[in-house]
């Protein structure tokens, strides 16, 4: 059985839970801006929790959340900020990798309004402030192929390797569904494809319901039966597609998802080939540490 690599889990709620500065439009971003140590404090709870890869908190730097004026000004010193934070809180723990968070520029779930020039410039601010300080990319929460497509440009030159985690349509049952889709109705399929394509190292599933990630494994190992697979689950009460773009609201999270509970989901997905398994939205510091203590065991 191969080993699994643990990821961390949301950094937005855990920020909340502490009494960082958390609010809209900015998001997680605000704490990077006003309270930078408590970004790295959420870095160090999940390594102590049992997270072998932390994630920069960079999702919420795009004028979406921080605005056109602020990217525009300060948008390559936070993106720097946000990858110094994590690297000193990996540095102090040995075998801890860094990954660069690449989110969708122009909102979660919104496929709809990309634009690949644009894209390819916010991008590059993000990719410049952070690569100093990361190990790898992790393009996450990518609901198109589009999308997915212009982060592996945006990180082409830069060395370092590419996992590209996709969102799931979660608003039917998998059974309702004839194949497992992105958000954007594209195939899990044709997303395994272009990982293939442009050489990622991984492929992952992120910030949809954990009903729906044992079919888009399935779907992906059956068109690239050798490359990485993980998933790292949302815990939202209910499917957020019809809500617009995520995180425009706080979120009411399930409450059948505990850390045991949470981690039998990651048991089946880890039975369908899954070796990196972690956490988005709602699943925090106490359920990477289940994770980390039961399934290597």
């Amino acid at each position: 059985m191969s080993k699994i690599t643990i990821l961390d889990g949301g950094m937005s709620r855990e920020l909340e839970r502490i009494g960082a500065p958390f609010r809209q439009p900015e998001w997680s971003a605000l704490a990077l801006i006003e309270a930078p140590e408590t970004v790295r404090q959420v870095h160090e709870n999940f390594i102590r929790a049992g997270a072998q890869v932390i994630t920069t908190d960079s999702y919420a730097l795009v004028p979406f959340h921080i605005g056109e004026e602020r990217f525009r000004t300060d948008g390559a010193r936070l993106a720097d900020l946000a990858g110094q934070m994590a690297r000193q809180a990996a540095d102090a723990a040995p075998g801890v990798k860094v990954a660069g968070s690449l989110p969708p520029v122009f909102g979660s779930y919104r496929p709809d309004l990309f634009r690949a020039d644009r894209g390819q410039e916010i991008l590059g601010v993000l990719v410049a402030g952070l690569a100093p300080h990361v190990d790898l990319w992790l393009a996450e929460t990518q609901s198109s192929l589009e999308e997915a497509a212009a982060a592996a440009q945006a990180v082409s030159q830069t060395g370092k390797p590419l996992w590209l985690s996709f969102t799931l349509r979660d608003d039917v049952e998998p059974d309702q569904m004839p194949e497992p889709q992105l958000r954007s109705g594209q195939s899990v399929a044709e997303a395994a494809r272009l990982a293939l394509g442009v050489g990622a190292a991984a492929m992952l599933f992120n910030c949809s319901r954990p009903e729906v990630m044992e079919a888009a494994l399935v779907a992906a190992r059956a068109v690239a039966p050798d490359l990485p697979l993980g998933v790292y689950a949302n815990a939202f009460d209910e499917s957020q597609d019809e809500d617009g773009a995520a995180n425009e609201v706080v979120s009411v999270l399930r409450d059948d998802l505990d850390p045991p509970h949470y981690c039998g989901w990651a048991e089946r997905w880890t039975a369908k080939g899954a070796t990196i398994i972690g956490g988005c939205c709602g699943i925090g510091t106490e359920h990477i540490h289940h994770l980390a203590t039961h399934l290597n065991d």
